[in-house]
C-alpha cells in the first residue's frame, strides 16, 4: 500500500498547525450494511451528505488549520481540499502513512475525523484538540463507549492508528506506551455515526426534529 496526493503540489501540504484527516473508502464500498435498507443511489447520497456534514464542521473549526482526505478517490471533493490516495485495504495503514507523511512535513498535530459523523459540530471538535494539547491525546469513542470515533494527537509520535472493534481501549493504550497523557471527551455530535438501520432511523428523527425547530 502507498499514498499518492491527488493534488500535485506538495508545498501545499500543511507545515504547521493542526491538520484534520478524513479517511474515507471509495464511496461505492461505503456503509454496505445498509443495502437493505436502502437503493445504491440512496446509500451514495448518505454518504457524500454525511462526508460533507464532517468536512463543513473540520472547515469552520477555529483550531483546525488544513484539511485533508485520505481516500482512493477524489470523487465530489473540492479541488482546494487535497486527497491522499490510499491504494490499499487497510484503514489503519493507510492513516500511519498519512500521519507519517505529514510528520515528515513538520506538521505534528493530527485530529482523525472518520466521515460518517453527521453531526459533528466544530465547537465539537475544538473541544477534542483542546483537550489533547492538555496532555498530548484525546479521543471520543461511539455511543457505545468502545470504539472510537474522532481522535487527536498533538506529539509527534509514530502512532498505531487501530480503529475497529474494542479500538477505544486499543487507542488509550497506544497513546499511554508513548507516554502520552488522555484525554476522552463525550459530545453528542462526535458519539453518533451511522452503521446500521437503526442508526438511519435515528438521523431520520433528528433531522426532522432540526426541521420542527427551524419552522
Amino acid at each position: 500500500m502507498s499514498l499518492a496526493v491527488l493534488r500535485p503540489d506538495f508545498s501545499l501540504l500543511p507545515r504547521r498547525g493542526l491538520c484534520a484527516l478524513i479517511p474515507i473508502k471509495a464511496r461505492a464500498h461505503c456503509k454496505t450494511r445498509l443495502t437493505a435498507v436502502l437503493s445504491s443511489a440512496a446509500r451514495l447520497q448518505l454518504v457524500r451528505s454525511m462526508l460533507d456534514a464532517v468536512v463543513r464542521a473540520a472547515a469552520m473549526a477555529k483550531s483546525v488549520q488544513q484539511i485533508i482526505v485520505v481516500s482512493p478517490e477524489r470523487d465530489r471533493i473540492p479541488l482546494h481540499i487535497p486527497v491522499l490516495a490510499d491504494t490499499g485495504e487497510d484503514l489503519n495503514g493507510a492513516l500511519v502513512q498519512a500521519h507519517a507523511m505529514l510528520r515528515g512535513l513538520g506538521a505534528t498535530d493530527v485530529v482523525i475525523l472518520p466521515a460518517d459523523l453527521p453531526n459533528v459540530r466544530a465547537a465539537e471538535i475544538d473541544s477534542l484538540v483542546h483537550a489533547a494539547r492538555t496532555g498530548g491525546f484525546a479521543i471520543a469513542s461511539d455511543t457505545a463507549g468502545i470504539g472510537t470515533n474522532a481522535l487527536c494527537l498533538t506529539a509527534a509520535v509514530p502512532f498505531r492508528f487501530q480503529f475497529g472493534p474494542l479500538s477505544r481501549r486499543a487507542h488509550l493504550e497506544e497513546a499511554r506506551r508513548h507516554g502520552l497523557g488522555t484525554q476522552v471527551i463525550r459530545h453528542s455530535g462526535l458519539a453518533f455515526d451511522v452503521d446500521s438501520p437503526a442508526d438511519l432511523d435515528l438521523l431520520e428523527e433528528l433531522s426532522c426534529a432540526r426541521k420542527d425547530l427551524r419552522a
